[in-house]
C-alpha cells in the first residue's frame, strides 16, 4: 500500500437515495477522502464494526430504520469517529437527533440540510465535533456525619442563612429565602441533607420551631437596617396539619407595624396530594399573616389547571425550567404559560436557579415578577446579606439594566 493510501481519511455515507450518496461520495472524494456508500443501515453498522472509518454521514429516516436506531447501534460499538447526520427534514429535528448522538457518547458534527452543496458540506465536515463531557470517576467520599436534631438544638449547631429575592419591578432586594444549615464542631459546615429529616419524621416539630423563631427574630434586624423584606421559609406540609402549629407561628411574628408577613414554602408534589387540605390551612395562616408558596413548581408535572386550586401567594418556577430557558423554546414557552396563568389567579411569580443574564432577561420579557439565583448571590449569612446588602442591590441593578430595563438607585425597600 502507498504512503498516499495508508493516509487516506475514510468515510462512510448512509442514505437509501442514489443520488445524494453519489453527491456526497464525489464531494468527499475533493476534500481528500476515501468514500464508502451504502444503501441499508444493516451493511452499514457491519462495515463500521469490521473497519470503522474516520467520519460517518447518515440521512435521518432510513426505510425500516432512522438515524436514532444507528446511533444507538454506533454508541453499542463504541465509535469514536465523527457522526454527521443530514436530511431534507427541518433544522429543530436535525439539532434534536444530533444532541442525542452527543448523549450517547459520539463525536457528533454539526448537521447538514439537504440540499447541500460542496461548502456547505465541507464547513459541517472539518468543524470541530460536538462531544458530551465524559463524567470522571470521583474517589469515594466518607459517609456524610449524621447530626441528631436535639443536639445539635442544644449545643446551637443550626443556623439560618437567607438567598435574596429580587423585585424585577423595582430592582431591589424584596425578599429573602431562610435555608438551615449546620455547623459542627468536628465536621465543620454540613448540608442539610445529613440532618433533615423525612418529611412526615416527628423531628421536623423542633427543627421548625428553631425556623420560625430564628427568622422571625432576623427580621427585626432586617428592620432595623431599614429593610421591610418579606422572609421565606421552608417547611413540610404534615407540619401545617400539626394541632397548635397556627399558634405557635403566631406567637413568634413581630408586632412590628410594618412587618409584611411571613411566606411559607411548601413543595409542588406534597401541595398536590391534598389540595382541600392545603388550601384549608392556606385559609387559616393568611388570617395570621402567614402565606403559602408553592416551591419547585412543574417538577411534579402536575397539570396547570391545579394552580387553581392551590391557595398560595406565590409560584416558584422550578430550576429545571428556568436554566438554559433564553436559549430553548419549549423552556421559555413554558416559563411564559406559567407566569400568564398565575397572574390571571392573582398569583406572583419567582424563578428560581437563575444564574445567566440571558436568562433573566427571558423572564423579564415573560413578566415574570421575583427571580432568585447565583446570578444576584449565593445563600450567605445573615450578618453578610447586611453587609453588603447596597453591593447587592447593586449588582442585581446592573444585570437588569443590561436587559434595557432601567430602575432608580436605591438601596433600601420602602
Amino acid at each position: 500500500m502507498s504512503e498516499v493510501a495508508k493516509n487516506t481519511r475514510t468515510a462512510f455515507v448512509l442514505d437509501d437515495e442514489p443520488g445524494v450518496r453519489f453527491v456526497a461520495c464525489h464531494i468527499l472524494k475533493k476534500n481528500g477522502y476515501e468514500p464508502s456508500e451504502f444503501a441499508d443501515a444493516a451493511s452499514f453498522l457491519k462495515a463500521v464494526a469490521d473497519h470503522p472509518p474516520e467520519t460517518v454521514i447518515v440521512d435521518l429516516s432510513l426505510g425500516n430504520s432512522d438515524a436514532v436506531e444507528v446511533i444507538r447501534q454506533l454508541a453499542a460499538l463504541q465509535f469514536r469517529g465523527k457522526v454527521m447526520l443530514f436530511s431534507g427534514r427541518d433544522e429543530t429535528i436535525l439539532q434534536e437527533i444530533t444532541s442525542i448522538g452527543k448523549t450517547r457518547g459520539l463525536a457528533m458534527l454539526p448537521p447538514l440540510r439537504k440540499p447541500f452543496r460542496a461548502p456547505d458540506l465541507q464547513r459541517c465536515l472539518f468543524a470541530a465535533p460536538d462531544i458530551a463531557p465524559v463524567k470522571q470517576a470521583t474517589a469515594a467520599r466518607e459517609p456524610l456525619p449524621s447530626i441528631n436534631i436535639s443536639e445539635a438544638l442544644e449545643n446551637d449547631w443550626l443556623e439560618l442563612w437567607y438567598q435574596p429575592k429580587i423585585d424585577l419591578r423595582t430592582g431591589l432586594i424584596s425578599g429573602a429565602e431562610g435555608l438551615i444549615r449546620a455547623r459542627h464542631p468536628q465536621y465543620g459546615l454540613v448540608p442539610p441533607i445529613a440532618f433533615i429529616p423525612p418529611p412526615d419524621d416527628p423531628r421536623h416539630e423542633p427543627l421548625a420551631q428553631f425556623v420560625f423563631q430564628k427568622s422571625l427574630s432576623d427580621w427585626m434586624q432586617f428592620a432595623d437596617a431599614g429593610l421591610r423584606i418579606k422572609l421565606s421559609v421552608n417547611v413540610p406540609v404534615p407540619m401545617l396539619y400539626k394541632p397548635g402549629f397556627a399558634a405557635m407561628v403566631c406567637d413568634l411574628l413581630p408586632k412590628h407595624p410594618k412587618f409584611p408577613g411571613l411566606i411559607v414554602e411548601i413543595t409542588e408534589d406534597e401541595a398536590i396530594r391534598d389540595a382541600v387540605l392545603v388550601n384549608e390551612v392556606a385559609a387559616q395562616l393568611k388570617l395570621h399573616n402567614i402565606y403559602l408558596s408553592i416551591d419547585d413548581f412543574g417538577a411534579a408535572y402536575s397539570s396547570l389547571s391545579r394552580l387553581l386550586d392551590l391557595s398560595c401567594v406565590e409560584l416558584k418556577l422550578d430550576r429545571s425550567f428556568v436554566a438554559g430557558c433564553a436559549g430553548d423554546d419549549m423552556k421559555r414557552e413554558i416559563c411564559k404559560t406559567v407566569i400568564d396563568l398565575a397572574h390571571k389567579c392573582g398569583v406572583s411569580v419567582c424563578a428560581e436557579g437563575i444564574e445567566t443574564a440571558a436568562d433573566l432577561g427571558a423572564l423579564v420579557t415573560a413578566g415574570c415578577n421575583v427571580a432568585q439565583g447565583y446570578l444576584f448571590a449565593r445563600p450567605m449569612e445573615l450578618h453578610d446579606l447586611l453587609t453588603n446588602i447596597d453591593r447587592l442591590t447593586n449588582k442585581a441593578q446592573f444585570e437588569l439594566e443590561r436587559r434595557s430595563v432601567n430602575y432608580p438607585k436605591l438601596s433600601r425597600i420602602s
